[in-house]
């Protein structure tokens, strides 16, 4: 695979669509990939509001009605090529390819019926990931949906890429993780509110997923930003380690 080429996968990872190999030659490249590890980090939150998604039921007698209008509608005749296009650099072509293939993926798993086709086209573990999320998944929708939502990204080093959404009106904050190392054996992270300089809990993210989107447990309130410590496994009343990556809330 060469280097063009991996940068082309950013939807695909997102999707987790990758195979075990080419994520993790993907996961070292966004490592020193600066541009490719904020795309990674837009497409990961994008997926995960359309995931969140409700299926709507379509309308009584929709089937009939598309049904009788093809049956009406002629077809038109195929044109003759036209001058060729414009080719765009590398680097453009490729990031529009990218956000091609995304958008396509998605578009087709929400006209099959949403995340439930989603998660049948999933690894097993991405599947239970999405059952676990579904408990939190109204207040999650929320704020990812909220007019007010705000967004930030960050490289959180070791490859790992974080968003952080924040609404005011909801008084929540949702964190979107691609690519985060497991925490030592025995260990978890834990997310903190930052309450100018004091560290309040804001919940544990799951040690055996690399990739989550977590609902921060309490109000944001007057927190500024959030950060996340190794700590043992059930937690700490208040950090017992370094941060291994503070963000600030989007103002």
């Amino acid at each position: 695979m060469t280097a063009a080429d991996l940068h082309t996968l950013t939807g695909a990872y997102a999707l987790h669509a990758l195979t075990d190999d080419e994520r993790e030659t993907f996961e070292r490249h966004l490592a020193v990939c600066e541009a490719c590890a904020q795309e990674t980090a837009e497409l990961g939150a994008t997926a995960a509001r359309l995931g969140l998604a409700a299926t709507v039921t379509p309308r009584a007698g929709l089937r009939d009605d598309v049904l009788r209008r093809i049956s009406t509608v002629r077809q038109d005749t195929p044109g003759h090529p036209g001058p060729p296009q414009t080719v765009r650099t590398g680097a453009v072509r490729r990031r529009l390819l990218s956000r091609w293939a995304l958008a396509a993926c998605l578009a087709g798993a929400v006209g099959l019926g949403g995340v439930a086709v989603w998660q049948h086209q999933r690894a097993e573990d991405a599947v239970a990931q999405a059952q676990r999320a579904e408990q939190n998944s109204d207040r999650i929708a929320a704020v990812l949906a909220a007019p007010d939502a705000r967004t930030d990204s960050a490289r959180l080093g070791d490859g790992a890429t974080g968003t952080v959404v924040v609404s005011d009106r909801q008084d929540q904050a949702v964190f979107v993780v691609a690519g985060m190392e497991h925490p030592p054996s025995g260990k978890v992270y834990q997310l903190w509110f930052d309450d100018d300089g004091t560290m309040r809990s804001a919940g544990l993210m799951d040690a055996d997923q690399s990739d989550q989107t977590v609902l921060l447990d309490g109000a944001v309130g007057g927190a500024s930003g959030m950060g996340i410590t190794v700590e043992p496994a059930g937690g700490s009343d208040r950090p017992t380690s370094d941060p291994v990556a503070l963000m600030r809330f989007p103002a």
